[in-house]
């Protein structure tokens, strides 16, 4: 076998070579060295390895419990979270007025991946508590921001998002949660009584953490209809005063994986809130959390596939069969290489998309916002889609003994099957993709990316030329919405299967070690990229099915 590299080998190269995160935030003048980066990571690494990941298979045996209104976590979290916080993990790429670190955003997403791969229901609630610090920080008021985030931002309390209704899952056009004026305080601040439920609300009740910051999505009595009418709130769990807030947990589900994350049925009885930006404008706020969250979504499937590469790959070289370790027998190399490629195209694709957050916020690169906005969706459906197919040939590898509990592979799929579903399912992120960021620009930004890609190595241009035929194709159906979502998912899995040996054609460059992997990556799975595009013009082959063609 060749020589391999470790995730966070792989991380600190991508922040520092692929994509000089040094030269970036010394231009900026908070300048952070190729040694810090490599010295932070490790310590995330040493976190998650050593507190988190032994822990992760009782957490999910034991799951979160619900009784009488209150959630209990599995026991082995209470010492791992107050480590998350006394090691200041939650503040890594927080203002510094508000108490963080103010490391560039890549920096946290980095280190949500080790989380992640150590335990994907544990690393649930900072990521939630960072989509939370993100949506304050941009719109919450001087005196909100004074009040919530320094403590958010040690991880003292955490942050939930309400979205969701039973009538209101993808469509919030139709969310009904309702916000009564109840005048201003004694400070002159204006408070409202939320009414209503939301449902699928990760950590939206635990035991972590003495109070929550609830982001809650509510309509005002005089609000337009549809999503030109929501408001965005934050109601906290425990009111200034020391009482409890109007918001209680009905119930947790039972659900397929993540057993350790609770999910929560939250009820807003009259809940004390105050309105977060302007009224009637929740979703620019909202949008903030929910694309902060979408990213390291994309994130979660890179992790679940990191794991579930490190179980294959030890499992393959002592399980011996033929006289050999099966890890010779060239098939199941090849689901090895498999898997190892299509997380570390997914991991520099997830960099890629972090570096843009970078951009804009260390350099003030207004580009870097429109090129966020193409991948976010792309880094979403694919990077999760393929940890789910990278899980399931972990479970192909162990054999039999992937079906069983025992060695984990199990619980890794389990885990990563709800990453496509939460945070927009990934046909929504398809028609996002298509309909939103490459209908508004004419595909400006998509043709750019594709210059990059072509300049990369020849051994793309083919599938870069055609996935330009198929924008062209996308943009020539705009006025026929249909057409376009029934093959808007193609589209989005040829762009992602093309990006990815993107990523690896320049690592390789970079670095002679990933060569070999670039190389099975541009002439095994490239292709794919090519059987995807030629599902895009048959978009009535599904319309003749609706009646609709």
């Amino acid at each position: 076998m060749t020589q391999q590299t470790t995730p966070t080998e792989d991380l600190v190269f991508g922040l520092t070579r692929l994509f000089d995160l040094p030269g970036l935030s010394a231009a900026a003048g908070a300048p952070l060295g190729t040694e810090d980066i490599a010295a932070i990571l490790g310590e995330a690494e040493k976190f998650s390895r050593e507190v988190l990941f032994p822990g992760s298979r009782d957490a999910d045996r034991h799951g979160a419990v619900y009784a009488n209104g209150v959630v209990r976590l599995p026991p082995g979290y209470y010492p791992a979270y107050k480590g998350w916080v006394e090691a200041g993990w939650q503040g890594i790429s927080a203002p510094e007025q508000h108490g963080g670190q103010g490391l560039p955003p890549s920096m946290w997403v980095a280190v949500q991946e080790l989380v992640c791969a150590a335990d994907m229901s544990f690393s649930l609630c900072p990521l939630l508590t960072g989509g939370a610090i993100e949506a304050l920080t941009r719109f919450a008021t001087p005196a909100q921001a004074a009040a919530w985030l320094p403590k958010m931002v040690t991880g003292e309390w955490t942050g939930s998002m309400n979205l969701t209704e039973p009538q209101a899952g993808s469509d919030l056009s139709v969310v009904r949660t309702r916000a009564e004026p109840l005048g201003p305080d004694a400070n002159g601040v204006g408070k409202y009584a939320l009414h209503g439920q939301k449902i699928f609300i990760s950590f939206g009740e635990h035991d972590l953490a003495p109070n929550t910051i609830h982001l809650v999505l509510a309509r005002l009595p005089d609000a337009p209809p549809g999503t030109r009418g929501i408001s965005l709130f934050a109601a906290p769990k425990v009111l200034p005063n020391g009482q409890r807030n109007a918001v209680r947990c009905g119930g947790i589900e039972k659900k397929l994986g993540i057993h350790a994350s609770p999910t929560c049925v939250m009820l807003f009885e009259g809940a004390e809130a105050e309105l977060v930006g302007e009224p009637n404008k929740g979703l620019n706020a909202m949008f903030a959390m929910m694309n902060d969250a979408r990213l390291n979504v994309g994130l979660q499937g890179v992790a679940l596939g990191a794991r579930a590469t490190e179980l294959a790959e030890a499992y393959a070289a002592q399980r011996m069969q033929g006289g050999v370790a099966i890890d010779r027998h060239p098939d199941v190399a090849r689901m090895l290489a498999e898997m190892r490629a299509i997380t570390l195209a997914g991991r520099l694709l997830v960099l890629e998309a972090a570096h843009c957050i970078d951009l804009g916020r260390l350099n003030h690169d207004d580009r870097a916002e429109g090129r966020l906005a193409l991948l976010i969706p792309i880094v979403k459906a694919w990077c999760t889609d393929r940890g789910v197919d990278v899980a399931s040939l972990g479970v192909q590898v162990h054999g039999g003994m992937g079906f069983v509990e025992d060695t984990g592979a199990a619980q890794i799929l389990r885990d990563s099957r709800i990453a496509p579903i939460y945070e927009g399912t990934n046909g929504i992120q398809a028609i996002d993709l298509v309909q939103r960021k490459l209908f508004r620009d004419n595909g400006t930004e998509m043709r750019a990316l594709l210059a990059e890609v072509r300049a990369a190595d020849p051994a793309l241009h083919a599938a870069a030329d055609a996935l330009a035929a198929a924008t062209d194709w996308m943009l020539a159906n705009a006025t026929r919405p249909d057409a376009a979502q029934a093959s808007a998912v193609a589209y989005l899995d040829a762009a992602g299967w093309l990006l990815g040996g993107w990523e690896l054609a320049r690592a390789a460059k970079l670095d002679a070690r990933y060569a070999p992997l670039a190389s099975f990556y541009l002439r095994r799975l490239l292709p794919r990229a090519a059987a995807r595009l030629a599902e895009i013009e048959a978009a009535d082959a599904v319309l003749d099915l609706l009646g609709a063609a």
